[in-house]
């Protein structure tokens, strides 16, 4: 929904492939980035950052995966059984998550703008 060159705040749902994982997150969509790091290359995942705060996970604790590598201070998760990248917490800013929004139901990204990160120079 846009209102007046602003997106108003919405409840999306979200799973992996297999939905074993389901979440729901809360967010005005102001934009949307994509990662140069090695990990977010390699996935091609289109992100939102949202704050833990408007982040639920609804189902699945036991099916997530967790990777971590480099400072081992982002958290990246995985569903066990599909291999599904649905979201991580952030390493600059922990209190948040980066959900992967083709992980969203009924989520059409066109029109938000796209800021690319440069995660690969981080150290």
């Amino acid at each position: 929904m846009q209102t007046s060159g602003t997106r108003s705040m919405q409840t999306y749902q979200g799973s992996c492939h297999c939905g074993a994982i389901r979440f729901e997150i809360a967010t005005d969509f102001p934009e949307l980035t994509m990662c140069d790091c090695s990990i977010c290359r390699r996935k091609n995942a289109l992100m939102v950052k949202v704050h833990e705060s408007q982040f639920k996970l609804l189902t699945g604790t036991e099916s997530l995966s967790e990777y971590q590598f480099h400072s081992h201070t982002a958290h990246h998760y995985f569903c066990k059984t599909c291999g599904i990248y649905p979201f991580h917490r952030k390493r600059v800013t922990p209190d948040n998550f980066g959900i992967n929004v083709y992980c969203l139901e009924n989520f059409d990204p066109a029109g938000i703008p796209v800021r690319q990160a440069t995660g690969a120079n981080m150290l």
